[in-house]
């Protein structure tokens, strides 16, 4: 199965999460089992974007298009919010930041293996923007009226990202883990039960732990690009949150 195959599917199972989320009117069975197939998006993302980190020429271009489409997200979440004003908002929608984070704590690694002088002046960066994160708004009055994970998308805050630090690391972990299948299979398997126990106790029932259906996609991985439009991916994600924000609260 190739990584345009695995992202179609993502993409399809995204959607199907984010329609039982946005249309509340359906009925909550359904909404439950739509959020449910949900689960197994976002670590298909993960997947693709390590394999894409892997296979890229320029993985700095690679990062830098990552976090220029955080930059845009967050723009574009802001702007809807304030024109389009709901009771719940558009929502927090911002894959882009965690596969940046990703991809830098990816490099950070890599670079500590060849040079570690070079390796912990990374790290001593990375603390710095987590820093930043809590400084800079006491020097930029506009910057204290954006929530927390809007401020994210502009400053990487490593707790305060889509799905939190856990699934950051689950993104290192699949890097480093993604050519061998066996142990891949059981860093997942154990980070499924984790959820599972994790969900018990802060939400009453285990959603998240349904991610489980995306590893057997993700071990048919068979090392083929397949089909490219990697720009169609960039857009749709907007564009059907867009989407469905005005279909549920303006239209339907």
């Amino acid at each position: 199965m190739s990584i345009f195959a695995l992202k179609m599917i993502a993409l399809i199972l995204m959607v199907i999460d984010h329609v039982g989320m946005y249309f509340v009117g359906i009925p909550e069975p359904l909404r439950i089992l739509m959020r449910l197939i949900g689960r197994g998006c976002y670590p298909l993302f993960l997947f693709c974007m390590v394999w894409g980190y892997h296979h890229t020429r320029s993985r700095k271009k690679y990062l830098i298009r990552l976090y220029a489409l955080s930059l845009f997200m967050t723009a574009f979440i802001l702007t809807i919010d304030y024109f389009f004003p709901t009771e719940n908002g558009i929502g927090n929608h911002n894959i882009f930041l965690s596969m940046f984070i990703v991809g830098v704590l990816i490099s950070v690694i890599k670079l500590f293996q060849k040079n570690r002088k070079k390796g912990f002046m990374a790290l001593g960066l990375i603390f710095g923007v987590q820093i930043l994160y809590q400084v800079i708004p006491m020097f930029i009055p506009m910057l204290k009226q954006l929530s927390g994970d809007s401020l994210t998308g502009i400053i990487p805050n490593l707790y305060l990202n889509e799905y939190g630090w856990e699934f950051i690391a689950l993104g290192v972990l699949m890097y480093f883990l993604k050519e061998r299948k066996d142990l891949f299979t059981v860093m997942y398997i154990i980070f499924c039960i984790a959820q599972f126990s994790t969900d018990f106790f802060t939400e009453g029932f285990p959603f998240q732990c349904f991610m489980i259906i995306s590893l057997p996609l993700m071990l048919k991985y068979n090392n083929h690009k397949g089909h490219g439009m990697k720009y169609f991916f960039y857009i749709f994600y907007p564009a059907h949150v867009l989407l469905l924000f005005f279909l549920s609260n303006f239209i339907l």
